[in-house]
Order: structure tokens, then sequence, then C-alpha cells
């Protein structure tokens, strides 16, 4: 998989908007049709030709606000248990999760 540079974005809309076809683009730029369509299309949607960012892995399942409050409680008490806090805060994790976290 190439990578397609902010020039090479940048070129794409600039034909497109002098009304060339994609199939002369891609031989022009060497980037597949799909691509070009794919940037022109994100390009009228948005105004924008840059690549959207991508959110990979998992979601938290405890948010940094609930660790905080989780790491006060075990100050306050020391000798807790996992499972405890997990009950006691309704964390919806498992205890080698909270560990691990």
């Amino acid at each position: 998989m190439l990578l397609i540079t902010d020039r090479e974005r940048e070129s794409i809309v600039f034909h497109k908007k002098n009304g060339e076809k994609n199939s002369d683009i891609a031989k022009w730029t060497r980037v597949s049709v799909s691509s070009i369509t794919r940037i022109w299309h994100r390009y009228t949607m948005t105004g924008i030709y840059t690549p959207k960012l991508q959110n990979s892995g998992r979601k938290q399942l405890v948010t940094d606000l609930q660790m905080d409050m989780v790491v006060a409680r075990i100050k306050d008490k020391p000798d807790i248990t996992l499972s405890d806090l997990i009950e006691e805060m309704s964390l919806g994790i498992s205890e080698s999760a909270l560990c691990r976290r």
C-alpha cells in the first residue's frame, strides 16, 4: 500500500476542479481511480483533502476520571480489594482488567 502525499492529493483536487477524468488523473499521478474517487468525495463533502485520522484500538471501559477516583479511593483505604472497588464504584470491568489498568 502506497501512501498518497498531500501534494498528490492537492494535485488530484486541482485536476478534478478543472474537469479532468479520474482515469486520466490516475495515469498522471499513478494513484488508483478508487483513491481519486475517495479523495474527491472527501473534498466535496468536507472541503479538505487530507486523510481521516484513524481511531484504532479498543475503547477504554474505565475513563481517566474514574481511574483518578479509583486511585483516590485506594489512597483513602489502601487495603481495599479490587472486587470491592469494582462493586463500590460500579465499574464494568473485571478484576484483572482493573489490575492491569
